[in-house]
């Protein structure tokens, strides 16, 4: 059965919890393929700034840190927590590391990519920090590209909060 929503989902949480998806149902999410040691690793920080603006208006950002571009992301789930609560006071939740792309993907990744393809059409996520802001209703409004600082994106987040 094909995905419906973001809903249909689940990933394991960055402390090796469940996490289920279906207890965001409602709210506006943005969801990051993070990591530690890349040149947008600053953009926690507006990142942290997004979910802490709008996190009582309905927003929950999700992190899902890859190792995949440039292996700038090599270390254990603890590592990673660790590092962007000491460098960058990230509070929102993040998942266990994942592949966003090729046979190994997160099944969530392959959804994501399928509903908002990239430039000319392409699925496959470029490089770290590729965001996907999904409605209230589950569905993905837009894809953003890593270079599309969080910031830039207030206008529609609010706009998918209204909705």
């Amino acid at each position: 059965m094909a995905a419906a929503s973001i809903y249909d989902f689940e990933a394991v949480s960055i402390t090796g919890q469940p996490a289920h998806l279906s207890t965001q149902r409602g709210k506006v999410l943005l969801i990051v393929n993070t990591a530690s040691a890349c040149g947008f690793t600053p953009q926690f920080a507006g990142l942290e700034d997004l979910w802490q603006d709008y996190r009582d208006r309905g927003l929950v950002i999700v992190g899902f840190p890859s190792n995949e571009f440039g292996a700038q992301d090599p270390g254990s789930n603890e590592e990673i927590a660790s590092f962007c609560q000491l460098n960058y006071g990230v509070s929102f939740p993040m998942m266990a590391k994942v592949q966003v792309n090729g046979a190994q993907a997160h099944p969530l990744w392959r959804w994501l990519k399928a509903q908002a393809p990239g430039l000319l059409g392409s699925e496959g996520v470029k490089w770290n920090f590729t965001k996907f802001l999904v409605g209230r209703d589950g569905k993905v409004l837009k894809r953003y590209a890593p270079n599309d600082a969080p910031e830039a994106l207030r206008k529609d987040i609010e706009e998918a909060l209204a909705a």
